[in-house]
């Protein structure tokens, strides 16, 4: 029998309360709004019943894919025949900490974190407030923006195995570096994180990410669908910078266009579909590297899909 097919009666038998959907269209959970169907996916509401489903999955030897809210994920037209476990939504809970610390579960979103900090008067997170994703999500990549990065306040991180055990790992062990983590590689489920801070004025820190917001209104496409910046920086290099230089802004392949506001992002105009995507992201990459020498990276992660060439 298909594992999933098995996974699916075993979590319906043993969590009936389950939001367990089959065949859900991704488009619906990526910020590019595309993307085909999942096979499985599973919405836990708390730590509890993702420790259970994790368990189950281990216990039919299926290996889920993490997903937060999709702002850094590109999936194929044809969907994706794996079990996914959605955690926004779930695991929500924010809160101090002593003098400077806070706790943030993995399903809290960056804004709202960087919001309540700015509440409490700590400063450490404003560069966050414009960053579209999860906790969680930021976690694994070590999400930054504006000089700043989650490396740079994290204490610890709280996971759970893919047998649901608990864990927490701190410094060295979370391997951060620019867009990386530990969990790039290590296949856990971040949970929550601990936070260290700095008591900071509270109109001071609202200023800061007035004018953060602003900046990003002013230079990104906020108004169409995308994943954020599409490439990875390059050493000594802005990918958008690169991009432009080879002429390539407002270049289009169907509904995917590389942004005329900056170059640095792909977006979907109104109905691209994966392919459109994944087929101008490989223009660019080889047209920069044709014309620099500078190997482009995508920060985009991709599901079911390849940069190969088809």
């Amino acid at each position: 029998m298909d594992p999933l097919n098995t996974l699916y009666e075993q979590l319906n038998k043993h969590l009936p309360g389950l939001d367990l959907r089959r065949g859900e269209p991704m488009a619906r959970h990526t910020t590019f709004r595309v993307g085909g169907p999942a096979a499985l996916m599973a919405l836990p509401r708390g730590e509890e019943e993702l420790r259970a489903v994790l368990a189950l999955a281990a216990q039919e030897g299926v290996r889920p894919f993490f997903l937060g809210k999709g702002s850094n994920l590109l999936v194929a037209d044809e969907g994706v025949d794996a079990f996914l476990i959605k955690l926004a939504g779930g695991l929500t809970r924010l809160e101090r900490r002593g003098e400077t610390g806070l706790y943030v579960a993995s399903g809290v979103t960056l804004a709202q974190a960087a919001a309540f900090a700015a509440e409490q008067g700590l400063t450490g997170l404003e560069f966050a407030h414009g960053i579209p994703g999860t906790l969680g999500g930021g976690v694994f990549m070590n999400a930054g923006a504006y000089d700043g990065e989650l490396a740079q306040v994290i204490a610890w991180v709280d996971c759970l195995d893919l047998e649901g055990q608990p864990h927490r790992l701190a410094g060295p062990e979370l391997e951060l570096g620019y867009r990386h983590s530990v969990f790039s590689h290590l296949p856990w489920l971040i949970t929550g994180a601990g936070l260290d801070l700095a008591p900071g004025d509270p109109q001071a820190i609202r200023a800061k990410m007035a004018d953060l917001a602003q900046r990003r209104r002013a230079k990104q496409p906020l108004e169409y669908p995308s994943a954020g910046s599409t490439f990875k920086r390059p050493a000594g290099h802005f990918a958008g910078g690169l991009i432009e230089q080879c002429g390539l802004k407002g270049t289009s392949v169907g509904g995917a266009q590389v942004s005329e506001k900056h170059a640095g992002f792909v977006i979907n105009t109104g109905g691209a579909t994966c392919r459109d995507i994944l087929t101008l992201i490989r223009l660019v990459r080889d047209t920069v590297r044709r014309e620099t020498g500078v190997e482009l990276e995508p920060e985009v992660r991709l599901l079911g899909c390849t940069l190969e060439e088809p």
